[in-house]
């Protein structure tokens, strides 16, 4: 579950000790892979579920229950968002999508289950996902979503300036100019 002396002892001290209960423990069976047909359900399971971390951070306006429906998951999928999955044994804990989009490419949607957040999945979807890019790399989340943030930081990724942002979300994103107004564009260091 783990790449280095810290995230293994971080690990540790969170239950993936190899006890039944802990997503697999030390000896499960660990992938990152594209999703199939077959995981549509459970990858739409754990965006919403990951996504309540949203409620009541994110302007009202922007929020819906379910925060993606079926339909909108079908529709990124039809636009050419790639998503990938972390699994455990055959249990599907995190989902991450990657959408190459005119001259950069674009991370998203990244959700892991509550119960396997903080235990590095989100991380090693990221730096399989980046391993893909082939141009620079950018994200888009929430402005209030400061974990979101935090988390991208920690992997290497800076927030872009307003301006930037603005320029960015209206190039590159299909969204509503209510959430350009409140969202950030993160790209990598070595990008920027």
């Amino acid at each position: 579950m783990c790449d280095n002396s810290r995230e293994c002892s971080a690990a540790r001290r969170s239950g993936f000790d190899g006890t039944p209960d802990t997503l697999g423990g030390d000896s499960g069976r660990r992938a990152i892979r594209p999703l199939r047909d077959d995981d549509f359900e459970a990858a739409l399971a754990i965006i919403n579920e990951a996504a309540e971390a949203y409620r009541g951070v994110i302007p009202a306006d922007r929020w819906h229950d379910p925060y993606m429906s079926a339909e909108q998951l079908h529709g990124e999928i039809d636009s050419g968002v790639r998503f990938f999955g972390y699994e455990v044994d055959g249990r599907l804990l995190g989902v991450m999508g990657i959408q190459d989009v005119d001259d950069v490419t674009l991370i998203r949607h990244a959700y892991v289950r509550r119960s396997a957040q903080r235990h590095g999945v989100g991380g090693r979807l990221l730096r399989s996902l980046l391993v893909k890019a082939t141009s620079p790399v950018l994200i888009g989340t929430w402005a209030d979503a400061s974990w979101a943030i935090a988390f991208y930081e920690k992997h290497g990724f800076v927030v872009v300036s307003p301006e930037e942002r603005t320029r960015l979300l209206r190039r590159h994103w299909d969204i509503p100019e209510r959430q350009i107004e409140t969202s950030v564009v993160l790209i990598e260091k070595a990008s920027g």
